[in-house]
């Protein structure tokens, strides 16, 4: 007898009508949603654009990149994050490049390329990897990106309704009901989609409803009388869900409850990257986060407040940014008078004296002067997960003494102390050997480890405190898709 190839995972795809509609934390929900019921299951995306990224295991063992979001798809379904679930992610460096990451590494071939000139050149590795994956699981919940009726991206399109064809998945269209025009967004994305690829829309969810859902009628039935797809959910605006936005954003309506006791203000530039690993200082009660965009935005700061330089894909122009807005003068100012300042990777070389760019990849260019210390920019980028301990701090970072914390490199930077510097007996604290440094004064700290405040050790030494865990944030979501989807469409989707 010839063997029978084992079946093909069925595929569930969360498209949006817009950016920002909940395409990522829905696809985190049913990520865990059908884990509980006991599959085995992945997340997919085969494009993302974001400086937020993670360290992921790679190609035959080398450490690679992928998005944020898949990341954390991929921890809620219980899966070990991969290379394969987001094998094309792109980083925008300016408004019109980015840098290009394929099955988890660098390619300086494919960020040379005119954008719609890669498309079929990566298809064949995106489409083998969901392949791979649908071999080896029993669901892939896979996430589109922007809107699948963009119809000038349409016959270039490798992310959305070309995946969901060669997937044949089963797919929900979910919209953002808070900016208003829901059922118009809703209708207008469907009206513009092929016949083949309607047919391949399973159900409409309205996301971030506010208010009574039975004041909704007759909308969703005059919607399925159009188009033949019923309205299988409306999810209620969340606030608190615990997990990180796609892109990071946050705003003082999801600051944790309690009377504040520290701000934390983390600075805006233009091509910030990785602020998703804020996201357990939002959930610590007592603890309030706000964007830094002008000097009068740290005006009212008190030195136990923290200002935040937040990882950069751009050290060098966004330091420029930071500079025409007069806000090295707001840091200083702060730090000298012994407020709590905190580099992380783009931010520590930043606080740093120079910027050295010998091979073209950054920029060069004067530091903040908070810490003696020099980056020089190099070709090989560090990538990699990396576990240390703090050794001795003083000052406002002294709780961190002895702590030992996991988190991830992303640089091109490689920082030491500033040697003429040196010389004259300005040197830095050297706190975790080539991550993290400290002035002597004890109140500005440098980090190249993302991930910090993911770290529960961390967390409890700095702020006594505990934010919810990610298993708490991912059952928190599970819970909810049961709760507003129609009884039986989710087990439907993969009969």
């Amino acid at each position: 007898m010839t063997p029978q190839n084992p079946p093909l995972a069925r595929c569930v795809m969360v498209l949006g009508t817009t950016s920002g509609a909940g395409k990522s934390w829905l696809t985190t929900a049913l990520c865990r949603w059908y884990s509980n019921q006991g599959l085995k299951v992945v997340p997919f995306k085969a494009q993302n654009m974001s400086n937020n990224a993670r360290v992921v295991e790679g190609v035959e063992g080398a450490w690679g990149e992928i998005g944020s979001a898949q990341y954390f798809q991929a921890l809620a379904a219980r899966a070990a994050p991969d290379v394969r679930m987001n094998p094309l992610l792109l980083k925008p460096e300016a408004d019109t490049h980015s840098q290009v990451v394929l099955m988890g590494q660098v390619s300086a071939e494919l960020t040379a390329l005119p954008w719609r000139g890669r498309s079929e050149k990566v298809w064949p590795q995106i489409a083998g990897a969901l392949d791979a994956l649908r071999a080896e699981n029993d669901v892939v919940v896979i996430e589109g990106a922007g809107s699948p009726a963009e119809i000038n991206l349409h016959a270039s399109d490798i992310v959305n309704m070309r995946v969901a064809r060669h997937a044949q998945a089963r797919c929900l269209l979910v919209t953002d009901i808070d900016r208003g025009g829901a059922f118009a967004h809703l209708y207008g994305t469907w009206a513009l989609l092929p016949e083949d690829e309607r047919a391949l829309i399973h159900g409409f969810v309205l996301n971030k409803f506010r208010g009574d859902a039975a004041l909704l009628a007759p909308a969703p039935q005059m919607l399925q009388n159009l188009t033949g797809v019923p309205t299988v959910a409306t999810i209620p605006m969340q606030w608190h869900h615990g997990l990180p936005e796609e892109d990071g954003v946050f705003d003082d309506r999801s600051t944790a409850a309690g009377a504040v006791h520290t701000t934390i203000a983390v600075v805006a530039y233009p091509r910030i990257s990785n602020l998703d690993e804020f996201q357990p200082l939002k959930n610590v009660p007592g603890l309030r986060l706000q964007w830094v965009r002008s000097p009068a935005d740290v005006a009212g700061l008190r030195p136990a407040d923290w200002i935040v330089l937040p990882g950069s894909k751009a050290t060098a122009a966004d330091l420029a940014w930071l500079r025409a807005q007069g806000l090295d003068r707001a840091i200083a100012v702060h730090a000298g008078q012994g407020g709590t300042v905190l580099g992380v990777c783009g931010g520590l070389q930043m606080l740093g004296e120079a910027l050295i760019d010998p091979e073209g990849i950054d920029g060069n260019g004067p530091g903040l002067g908070l810490l003696p210390l020099v980056t020089v920019f190099e070709p090989a980028k560090t990538v990699r997960r990396t576990a240390a301990q703090f050794g001795p701090l003083v000052g406002a970072w002294a709780p961190l003494s002895g702590v030992r914390a996991e988190g991830y490199e992303i640089h091109h930077g490689q920082t030491a102390q500033h040697p003429a510097m040196a010389a004259k007996g300005d040197v830095a604290r050297e706190v975790m050997p080539g991550i993290a440094w400290q002035n002597p004064a004890g109140n500005v700290l440098g980090v190249y480890l993302h991930g910090l405040f993911e770290d529960a050790a961390v967390l409890h030494a700095l702020f006594g405190a505990q934010a919810p865990t990610l298993e708490t944030v991912f059952e928190g979501l599970a819970n909810g898709v049961a709760r507003h989807f129609e009884p039986g469409v989710l087990d439907a989707l993969i009969a």
